[in-house]
C-alpha cells in the first residue's frame, strides 16, 4: 500500500510539473520595441519601480547608467542606497551584450561571467523619457525614467503597460528617491 501511494504521489507530482510547464509555455512572449537608437538610450535612468532581484528589495535612490563602448557592449552601473537614504551605498556593473537583429531592443546583462540574463526594452518613449525593461519569465520588470519622479498619471499608466505584459503588478516596489 505505501508503494502505491509513493507512485501515486510520484505520478501526480509528474502530472502538475507538466501541466505547469504547459502553463508557462502559453504565456506570450513579451515583444520588444522596434528600435532602440543606443546612443539616444545611454546614460541615466532613474529606477520609480520594480519587481525586485533580491539585491534590489531595500533600494532607494537607485540608478541605472549605460555608456556605449567601442566594441558595442554596454558599459552599465547600478548604484543605490540600502535600507535607507543614508544607507550604504552599494554599487553593480554588469556588461550588456545587444542582441543582433533586435532593433537594439534585447539584451544579455551579465552580472557574472558566463551567465547572462534576458534584458528586454518593452516599452520606450518616443523621446526616451520613459522605459519598461521586461523579461520573458515574468520574473522581474522595472520601470525607470530621465528624472527621480514622475506624475502619479504616467506611473498608473506605465503601471498598466507592466500589467498588459502579463505581470502581477501587485509585486510592484516604488523605489524611493530624494531630491539632494
Amino acid at each position: 500500500m505505501k508503494t502505491q501511494n509513493k507512485v501515486r504521489n510520484i505520478v501526480t507530482g509528474l502530472v502538475a510539473l507538466f501541466i505547469s510547464a504547459c502553463n508557462n509555455q502559453s504565456v506570450s512572449v513579451i515583444k520588444p520595441v522596434s528600435y532602440v537608437n543606443l546612443n539616444q538610450f545611454m546614460g541615466d535612468w532613474y529606477v520609480i519601480a520594480c519587481i525586485p532581484t533580491i539585491i534590489e528589495t531595500e533600494s532607494y535612490n537607485a540608478v541605472e547608467s549605460y555608456q556605449l563602448e567601442e566594441d558595442g557592449s554596454i558599459n552599465t552601473s547600478f548604484v543605490y542606497r540600502k535600507n535607507g537614504f543614508d544607507g550604504v551605498e552599494k554599487r553593480y556593473n554588469p556588461r550588456g551584450y545587444v542582441i543582433e537583429n533586435t532593433g537594439n531592443a534585447v539584451w544579455d546583462m551579465q552580472f557574472i561571467w558566463p551567465f547572462k540574463s534576458e534584458y528586454i526594452i518593452a516599452y520606450l518613449d518616443k523621446d526616451y523619457s520613459t522605459t519598461i525593461i521586461a523579461r520573458n519569465a515574468r520574473d522581474y520588470v522595472w520601470i525607470m525614467a530621465r528624472t527621480p519622479f514622475i506624475d502619479d498619471n504616467r506611473y498608473n499608466e506605465l503601471s498598466k503597460t507592466v500589467a498588459n505584459l502579463g505581470y502581477d503588478v501587485s509585486k510592484l516596489r516604488k523605489t524611493p528617491h530624494n531630491s539632494h
